[in-house]
């Protein structure tokens, strides 16, 4: 459920961000990105990539947790508090999910920007939409190689951000658990 609202909100933002960053984007501002694409395209436009949003982030979060709790038990087994171990842990599970979900990244960004160059390539009138129709038109401009286009960028970006929240996550967890035991009165 967390996911779901979570996208529900972040989608539209996402559409905006990216809308805005485009070479050549006419968008000038954030509202002005979001009157215009509302006045041309409606509301759907900013979930058109709503479904691909959350197909990434489940396997995203699935590979990113399996990973930190399989790199935690080969460098801390005991698994106590290991400030190292939670930022390495965390960095190199968030690496993996971002480049494994990749494909979809790329998929997604295409479905939110419409970007004309690419629809035009592929000789696509009006507007691309469902998860499929952008697989099929990756693939028709780029072949394989266009699925992972921005991975280094991606991992790069997710390294350090999921390094940081294990290691903070793991700090209060050890934090607050320490503090309670020590509070705790004796039998």
């Amino acid at each position: 459920m967390a996911t779901l609202l979570h996208d529900a909100v972040m989608n539209p933002a996402e559409v905006v961000k990216q809308r805005m960053q485009m070479y050549n984007s006419p968008h000038r501002s954030a509202l002005s990105c979001i009157r215009t694409v509302w006045g041309t395209e409606g509301l759907g436009a900013f979930y058109r990539s709503y479904t691909t949003q959350l197909t990434m982030n489940i396997p995203f979060q699935s590979i990113h947790f399996i990973t930190y709790e399989f790199l935690q038990e080969q460098i801390n087994p005991y698994r106590g508090y290991n400030p190292q171990s939670h930022i390495i842990s965390g960095g190199l599970a968030g690496a993996l999910a971002a480049a494994a979900t990749t494909p979809l990244d790329v998929c997604k960004t295409l479905l939110n920007t419409q970007e004309n160059m690419a629809l035009n390539l592929a000789n696509i009138s009006g507007r691309l939409s469902g998860m499929a129709n952008a697989f099929r038109t990756v693939y028709q401009l780029n072949g394989l190689p266009g699925y992972f286009k921005g991975v280094q960028a991606r991992v790069i970006y997710q390294m350090p951000s999921t390094a940081i929240s294990w290691s903070v996550y793991e700090f209060f967890k050890y934090f607050l658990t320490k503090h309670k035991l020590e509070n705790r009165t004796p039998y």
